[in-house]
């Protein structure tokens, strides 16, 4: 992929992203959020509850996807981060999602953040699985049948584990 380009999402882009959103929640393959979230509830849940939320785009400014960064837990928990990532369909294969999870590790060290984890990487999802894989993400553990995938029934989740600084 060309130079991508971040910037924190506006309400105005997450409005355009609002569809490619929508349509991966509403599939229920890999992320646990309500298929029937609303936009609002949408926005409030990835652009303002995090620290930061990011829009990449490419050179000419098309919206390409989007991730979160927050802290995992509070208190003694906070120095491990947590990122979701979303691609919009013409994006997928093209190295987006390995551009943003490498930004986001970037971001997570500039904030004071220690090390990154995922609480529920689904199982079957083995693209993301093998993508965080080869960015140095281990399987620190798998919690049995704890997605209900549209198609597939109950499936396994990953929790899946990074040190970005020596702690």
């Amino acid at each position: 992929m060309s130079s991508l380009q971040f910037s924190p999402m506006t309400a105005k882009e997450f409005a355009l992203f609002w569809p490619t959103f929508q349509a991966i929640v509403a599939a229920q393959e890999t992320y646990a959020i309500d298929p029937h979230i609303s936009q609002e509830e949408a926005f409030a849940l990835w652009c303002q509850t995090p620290h930061l939320s990011m829009a990449v785009k490419d050179e000419q400014g098309t919206l390409l996807g989007s991730y979160y960064l927050k802290a995992n837990a509070a208190g003694p928990g906070q120095h491990v981060c947590n990122c979701g990532y979303m691609v919009t369909p013409q994006a997928r294969g093209k190295g987006v999602a390995s551009a943003m999870c490498e930004h986001s590790q970037q971001e997570a060290v500039t904030q004071g953040f220690k090390a990154m984890q995922f609480n529920a990487v689904v199982a079957s999802n083995h693209v993301a699985v093998g993508l965080w894989q080869r960015l140095g993400f281990e399987i620190v553990g798998t919690v049995p049948n704890a997605y209900q995938h549209a198609s597939l029934g109950y499936v396994d989740t990953h929790v899946m584990y990074k040190a970005l600084t020596p702690h």
